[in-house]
């Protein structure tokens, strides 16, 4: 697999607990934006992410930004 799978051409807008938390950036997981495990054998590997406090991201959808894993408006660019 050379690119990832576009899960949406929008943000996802979740609201996260403080923690470590495991982006899906294949775009295979069931379980978008979150990793399911459905990567393994594509070469690529969930990104992970540490918040210091409950908050709402914006995380990318279409697996295009250049600062995964949050959006940065490439979904526009499609």
């Amino acid at each position: 697999m050379d690119k990832p799978v576009c899960a949406q051409k929008s943000p996802y807008a979740v609201e996260l607990e403080a923690g470590d938390h495991f982006w899906c950036a294949c775009g295979l997981s069931k379980k978008q934006p979150f990793c399911d495990g459905s990567h393994k054998g594509t070469g690529f590997a969930p990104v992970k992410f540490t918040l210091d406090k409950k908050e709402t991201k914006y995380l990318c959808g279409c697996k295009a930004s250049a600062n995964k894993p949050f959006c940065d408006g490439s979904h526009n660019k499609l």
